[in-house]
Order: structure tokens, then C-alpha cells, then sequence
């Protein structure tokens, strides 16, 4: 049965051409926006939004993060990808420089409701296409660095913040130091962006239905959004309360990335053993609980314990999400990232609203951070049960994509053997004895 290939799965760039394109990826994915957490201090004390109304310009950012998910999935040709790849990346630069310039709440929702369509843009392409790259390069575990470039992201917009507030700045300025960052990383991105290849006609992919075990993933990664993102959106604003201002208050978000960059190279480094992907994704998620709930105790040592605790598997849990979903359906993978994507941002819509309610009926955020550690744990219980049809247990392992894939494919498509009906894009080395595999057949 043929189906339409969607462009995640047409090839993007020569084989011969992936080491040197994999820094580009990084850089890229490592420019979604992380500027808002450590200016809702600042927003909040010059009376441009209240901690309610900052629950809702986040929403309003995750909204678009869901809109720019689900466009993506429409992409069909290498050249729509590079648009939204391109595109989203200068429109962060904008948007983010934009919002010296604005005051109040509805400018600054509309900007960030912009801003998530764009990151989600970033996201999507970049995510599912270092994964691609890596792998055709041989070095699979480079993949999995690309998630390094958000935390350096935040550790880089944390100390600017602390530096500028030191000098006692304003919103603005800072909103215009975020922006000429992001103009230079933008500029830096641009040439080592990898440049789409039309795809030679191949034979059609054969039809398969996703695992099961891919839903029940799809469902705790929803979750894992509404846990994350309440203590990552708001971690300034309590350090800023419980600190009154002082400048100790802007050590936690670099704090914050530092733990997330160490989770990630922690993860990336991690010895592959059958099942371990899913194993160590139960222990991020219940981390994260654990981290969320401790940011609820008073004083500094909460706080700190919720930072490493949270932080620490914060991008290293996405790290582990994709490679189980790799594993789980590697044919689908790249179409699988803009739904898991989806279902992400769908989480971090909730979470924004449930801490304005929270704010708004009992003053504070801490049935939010409740609400949103039992939303983590029920993501690692669903994590817990024995999975079924896991094609590959190493999703760092040098096998091919084509022989994952016939491992994968109903029991016709694993009869003529391997590589037929792989995307070329995707295949490593061409099928052998073609004409006698089909005779057979």
C-alpha cells in the first residue's frame, strides 16, 4: 500500500555532508527562546503584569508552541522544513528584540504566542533531522547533544540577567541584550543550517501501525509538559519572593541550565543496555516529582533541591523520550517527534493556566507545583509497564535504519529483504540483489 511520505522523511542533505552539518542543528535547537522566566521579575514589579496575568503570557506562548507543532507536521518537502527552520529562527530574533519595545499585557502575549509558534518550528526540524544526521554519520550519540543547546540557551540568558540586574537595568534593556544575543547565534546558525537535497524516486513506504507502547508515551509526555513547565516558568519569581529582590535570586536559572547541561551529557554518556532507555526515563521522571514538590519547602534549600532535581532531568528526559520513541518506531521517528511535540506543548499550555489559578485562588503557587508533581509521577507510571514490539534496544547502536526498519515492518515487507521500500534519504548503503529479492516475491 503507498503512502504520501512526509518531508521528516525525504532527504535532507548528502550522506557525505553530515559530519560537518551536525554542528549547525546545535546551534540552531539551542536559540528557542528562554528569556521570559528571568524577566517575569522584572515585568511583575513594573506593573506590566500581575503573577496571574504572567500565567497567562505564558499559556500564551505554549498556544503557539502546540499551533507551530501541529503546522509542522504539515511540512511535505525538504523545502518547507528549511522555511520553517529559517523562518522560526530569525523570528525569534525579531520578536525577542520587539519586546523592548512594548509595555503591558496584551503586547506582550501576542509576542510571545509569536515566539512559540517559531521555537516549535526550530524544534521540530531540528530535533527529528540531528537524529538523522548522526546517525548517517555514524555517531549516533552526537544526536542526542543537540539537547544541550537549550540548556546552554538558559544558562546564557541567566547570566545576562543576573549581570544586567547588577547594574540595576530595566525590562527593556534587557529584552534588547536578549535580542542582539540572539542576533549573533542567529548569525552564527545560518551557514552551518543543512541544505535540502531532492529525493530520488524510491519504492513507496509500506504501510504500518504505530506500537501501542508509543501512545502511553505520547500520553506522559503531555504530562511531562504540565509537570516541567510550572517550576521552569516561574523558578525566578519564587527565588525573587523568597529572596526579596537580591541578587542571590538570579543565581537560580543559570543554576537551572547548568543541571540541565550536566543531565544531558550525563544521558549521552550512558551505557546502552536492552531497556534502559525506558528504565532511565522512569528515574527522570520521578526526579522531576521530586524536584517539583521540593520547590513547595521554604527557604533557599528548597529551592536549590528543586533546581538540581528538576533541572538535571529537564532536557535529559526529552533526550530520553526521543531515543525511546526512536526505538519504539524508527521508520515513523521523525513523523512520531512533531507529535510527541504536540502533545508536549499541549501540556505546557495547562500548566501556565493552572498556576494563574492557583495564583489567583489561594495567592500562590504551591497547589500548582503539587498538582504538577503528581502529573509527573503519573508520567513515569506510565513509563513502569513491560513494553512489546521495541525494535531496537540500543537506540545508539550502528545498525542502519533500513534493517530497523524491516525488523520493524509486517512479515511481507520482511521478505524482500532489506532496504525495500526505505526512503533513500534514510538508507546507508543501497539494497542488495533487488531484482531477485521482487522475482521472489
Amino acid at each position: 500500500m503507498e503512502i504520501r511520505r512526509p518531508a521528516s522523511e525525504i532527504r535532507h542533505v548528502p550522506a557525505d555532508s553530515t559530519p560537518r552539518q551536525l554542528p549547525g542543528p546545535g546551534c540552531g535547537h539551542g536559540r528557542r527562546p528562554f528569556a521570559l522566566t528571568p524577566q517575569l521579575p522584572h515585568l511583575i514589579a513594573e506593573g506590566q503584569i500581575s503573577l496571574a496575568g504572567a500565567g497567562l503570557v505564558a499559556a500564551a506562548n505554549y498556544l503557539g508552541y502546540l499551533v507551530g507543532a501541529l503546522d509542522a507536521l504539515k511540512a511535505r518537502t525538504p523545502q518547507q522544513s528549511r522555511l520553517r527552520l529559517e523562518g522560526g529562527l530569525w523570528l525569534c530574533v525579531g520578536l525577542t528584540l520587539t519586546s523592548a519595545w512594548v509595555e503591558g499585557f496584551w503586547p506582550h502575549t501576542l509576542l510571545r504566542f509569536g515566539l512559540g509558534i517559531a521555537s516549535a518550528w526550530v524544534l521540530v526540524v531540528i530535533t527529528g533531522l540531528s537524529q538523522q544526521l548522526a546517525v548517517q554519520a555514524g555517531r549516533p550519540r552526537l544526536g542526542s547533544l543537540v539537547f544541550a543547546g537549550p540548556s546552554v540557551g538558559v544558562m546564557i540568558t541567566g547570566l545576562t540577567a543576573l549581570g544586567m540586574n547588577l547594574h540595576g537595568q530595566h525590562s527593556d534593556s534587557i529584552w534588547l541584550v536578549f535580542g542582539g544575543i540572539a542576533l549573533l547565534l542567529a548569525l552564527v546558525s545560518q551557514p552551518l543550517l543543512p541544505r535540502p537535497q531532492p529525493a530520488s524516486d524510491t519504492d513507496p513506504l509500506p504501510h504500518q501501525n504505530r506500537p501501542r507502547a508509543l501512545y502511553a508515551l505520547l500520553a506522559a509526555y503531555s504530562l511531562v509538559g504540565l509537570g516541567y513547565i510550572i517550576p521552569a516558568t516561574f523558578l525566578s519569581q519564587m527565588a525573587a519572593s523568597r529572596f526579596h529582590g537580591q541578587w542571590q535570586a538570579d543565581l537560580f536559572w543559570p543554576a537551572f541550565g547548568l543541571a540541565a547541561t550536566l543531565g544531558v551529557m550525563l544521558v549521552s554518556l550512558r551505557q546502552q543496555t536492552p531497556g534502559g532507555t525506558r528504565r532511565w526515563l522512569v528515574v527522570a521522571l520521578c526526579l522531576q516529582a521530586l524536584g517539583t514538590l521540593a520547590c513547595t519547602l521554604p527557604g533557599m534549600a528548597g529551592l536549590a533541591l528543586g533546581v538540581a532535581l528538576t533541572g538535571g532531568p529537564f532536557l535529559a528526559g526529552m533526550q530520553l523520550v526521543m531515543q525511546y520513541a526512536r526505538e519504539l518506531d524508527p521508520q515513523g521517528h521523525q513523523r512520531n517527534v512533531g507529535l510527541l511535540t504536540a502533545s508536549f506543548a499541549l501540556g505546557q499550555l495547562l500548566g501556565p493556566l493552572l498556576a494563574a489559578a492557583s495564583s489567583h485562588l489561594s495567592g500562590g503557587l504551591q497547589p500548582a507545583l503539587y498538582v504538577a508533581g503528581a502529573g509527573l509521577l503519573m508520567a513515569g507510571g506510565l513509563m513502569l509497564g513491560r513494553t512489546t514490539n521495541v525494535v531496537g534496544t540500543n537506540s545508539f547502536a550502528p545498525t542502519t535504519t533500513a534493517q530497523s526498519v524491516a525488523r520493524n515492518a509486517p512479515l511481507p515487507h520482511r521478505e524482500r529483504g532489506l532496504g525495500y521500500g526505505v526512503p533513500e534519504g534514510l538508507r546507508t548503503s543501497p539494497p542488495q540483489n533487488r531484482t531477485q529479492i521482487r522475482s521472489r516475491s
